[in-house]
């Protein structure tokens, strides 16, 4: 098995078209195909809910730019960071979270359908916690992996089809902040052993087309892998993994392509933060570029292709896999304002704000915009110190990533 380095936006396979003189045949029937999107961590710092409580519309207001991408997919992943507990557990403090009981509907009605809830802040409200979050969320019709009312339902295998594809969902945590694993019978948060992952990355490859396990792992606020992850994901891969989907660092890691026995598969080592509030005090003209990395985050999107077989319908293939990159805007520390955090997709901001400073610019229509001279010269300075961290902030995540799969 050996790491794949092919360009992208990642589009594998191709096909030659040739030249007839005849007429053309038909077009192939397009193979039925399934689109994933992920992204990392989302953290409920105290910021982040009294952003949300802030605005009338709530959660999804902090990550509106995404719910166009989310429901655009066929399935769309998380990682909840946090319990989601208000009865029975306590106000959250740093450190030790608690989300309120508007969260799952907010991240249901954003597009999101898969969760993990195998971490290392799962247990921060007890075993009461866990057994409160999976009954919200499943009010709610979003899929837990890596947690459950005991042992048995935490290691079930969740199975989901789409497009006529079947797609099975492993969850995992190397790591625990308070392990409450005592009891079968009580709840429980599915740890990171690697045998047994490998044997339920088996048995679920034989039950389903495709096997994504998402796993907690890594060491905080490093941008490499340890060699324990980079063994651990060949040894899922060989055992039939197709993706892999990793968290936990709150700050990204490479992207990388892996083959076994023919099948490539997709690992996303950290998919940093997904929302935050960390590194708030961040300004890209006061701090070296690394100062914001905890703000960063990629979208990833794969999509998996069934190509027709000699018998009929073959086996489903990574089609394609591309990485959007993310920033949260945040801010803290401007007085007399609203407290405001927000995801963004970088490069549809890039290209917005470029627009708009062509337009303050022109001779003619920037007067229209703000007749104020000094004003427009003001504006125009402030929305070139916003572009210049946008073209920071996209270069940082392709470094990171890598560049074959981050499009300009």
């Amino acid at each position: 098995m050996r790491p794949l380095h092919l360009g992208v936006g990642l589009l594998l396979g191709s096909g030659l078209l040739g030249c007839r003189s005849r007429k053309a045949e038909p077009p192939a029937p397009v193979p039925p195909s399934l689109t994933l999107v992920a992204v990392g961590d989302i953290l409920m710092h105290q910021d982040v809910k009294r952003a949300a409580e802030l605005d009338p519309d709530g959660f999804p207001s902090l990550w509106s730019d995404l719910i166009p991408v989310f429901k655009g997919a066929d399935l769309a992943f998380g990682n909840l960071e946090t319990p989601i507990a208000p009865r029975t557990g306590r106000p959250g403090v740093p450190f030790q979270f608690n989300a309120p009981e508007v969260l799952p509907a907010a991240l249901r009605a954003s597009g999101f359908s898969v969760l993990a809830t195998a971490n290392n802040h799962a247990f921060d409200q007890g075993a009461k916690g866990v057994r409160e979050t999976l009954e919200r969320l499943r009010a709610e019709q979003l899929v837990a992996i890596g947690s459950g009312e005991d042992q048995a339902q935490a290691e079930r295998l969740q199975i989901l089809e789409r497009q006529g594809i079947k797609v099975a969902f492993l969850g995992f945590t190397d790591l625990f902040n308070l392990d409450l694993n005592h009891r079968a019978s009580e709840p429980w948060v599915r740890p990171l052993d690697l045998e047994p992952a490998l044997q339920a990355v088996r048995e679920a490859k034989g039950q389903a087309d495709l096997v994504v396990v998402s796993l907690h792992w890594g060491n905080e606020y490093q941008h490499e892998p340890t060699k324990r992850q980079k063994d651990i994901a060949r040894s899922l891969v060989a055992a039939g993994c197709d993706l892999i989907l990793g968290h936990h660092p709150h700050v990204l890691q490479p992207v990388e392509l892996l083959e076994s026995g023919g099948r490539r598969a997709v690992v996303a080592y950290s998919l940093g933060n997904f929302i935050s509030n960390q590194d708030r005090m961040y300004r890209a003209d006061l701090f070296p570029v690394a100062g914001g990395d905890n703000r960063d985050g990629a979208a990833l999107r794969v999509r998996f292709e069934r190509p027709p077989g000699p018998e009929g319908q073959g086996r489903v293939m990574l089609a394609a896999a591309s990485a959007e990159p993310l920033w949260t805007e945040n801010n803290w520390g401007v007085p007399a304002t609203r407290r405001e955090i927000r995801v963004i997709r970088v490069a549809a901001a890039e290209a917005r704000v470029r627009a708009e400073l062509d337009r303050l610019s022109d001779v003619v229509e920037g007067p229209r915009l703000q007749p104020d001279a000094a004003q427009r010269r003001k504006a125009i300075l402030e929305k070139q110190e916003y572009l210049r961290t946008l073209i920071l902030r996209r270069r940082r995540v392709a470094g990171i990533v890598g560049e074959a799969f981050v499009s300009r």
